[in-house]
């Protein structure tokens, strides 16, 4: 083994371990000074073969003086040597992005290849889990929804109007970073949560105030459902606002990659999934919303 005799060479090959004094020495065998000297020396090493001859080094193997890794890592049984950046200026995603494009690229000799880990491999797959939990908890909201309204009409139309409370957050990464961090991603499925919740507070209430208070279907019902949930729902937005101002004030600081993105696209969102539970859903309810009453005349 060609590997071997050279690693044997330059710094000796263990072959056990003594013990003396409670203390455990590793023993090595170290070819002669003469023979490692100088690379004609090394050259003319005499090898023994498996059936029983003798040959030079430099006729099997390519002798030569060489820079070489101090310390050789390996990981899978392959070698692997790590080549570390930051970035700055730029996000993360992209910095990535181009680097991949140049490696693919690069002719790499046969059984070597490259990978980009680090950071930007766990965010990939920290956003990939993201997603799916995202895209579970849409659908629950989607049937959270029809249990609440009980009507498919009005479920269909209060889901496909929540992505309007998103705008906010989307405007507010975009002024102030420009990117839709995993931070940012977390943002957006909260407002989206606070949204769906305030909705269905809205609307359930338009439906208890017509089935159990007499209120006629009209916008008399709306205005004054409206005015009743004013101060939950500003209360909602006022408290978590605040809760999350202190993390805006301090800035995007080392320790708060995660928090500060996240907070800045919350309170945006705030902003406008707030306008869209006062104003938009009690416009939608009155113009699509039929009276149950009228629905069962009618039926």
């Amino acid at each position: 083994d060609v590997r071997r005799a050279s690693a044997f060479l330059i710094q000796g090959e263990e072959i056990g371990d003594l013990f003396f004094g409670n203390k455990i020495y590793g023993v090595n065998v170290w070819t002669p000074p003469a023979a490692r000297d100088s690379l004609t020396d090394i050259k003319n090493l005499w090898i023994d073969t498996p059936d029983g001859g003798r040959v030079r080094l430099s006729d099997v193997a390519d002798v030569r003086i060489s820079a070489v890794p101090n310390v050789i890592a390996r990981e899978d049984q392959s070698r692997k040597i790590d080549v570390s950046a930051n970035v700055k200026d730029r996000d993360l995603g992209s910095v990535a992005e181009d680097v991949e494009k140049v490696l693919q690229s690069v002719d790499f000799p046969l059984g070597y290849h490259a990978e980009v880990l680090g950071e930007f491999a766990e965010r990939e797959a920290a956003q990939n889990k993201l997603l799916l939990a995202g895209s579970i908890a849409v659908i629950a909201i989607f049937f959270l929804l029809y249990q609440s309204f009980g009507n498919w009409r009005m479920t269909t139309l209060t889901f496909f109007t929540l992505p309007w409370a998103l705008v906010g957050g989307g405007l507010a990464a975009y002024l102030t970073s420009g990117i839709i961090s995993l931070g940012s991603m977390v943002g957006l499925l909260t407002i989206l949560g606070i949204a769906t919740r305030n909705g269905i507070m809205m609307i359930s209430h338009f439906q208890h105030l017509e089935e159990n208070e007499g209120e006629v279907f009209g916008p008399a019902l709306v205005l004054r459902g409206a005015r009743e949930r004013i101060a939950p729902i500003m209360m909602t937005a006022l408290t978590t606002g605040l809760a999350l101002l202190p993390l805006i004030i301090a800035g995007n600081i080392p320790g708060q990659e995660i928090e500060y993105p996240m907070a800045i696209v919350i309170l945006g969102g705030l902003i406008t999934s707030t306008l869209l539970n006062l104003l938009v859903v009690p416009t939608l309810y009155l113009h699509f919303g039929k009276s149950k009453k009228m629905v069962t005349t009618t039926t």
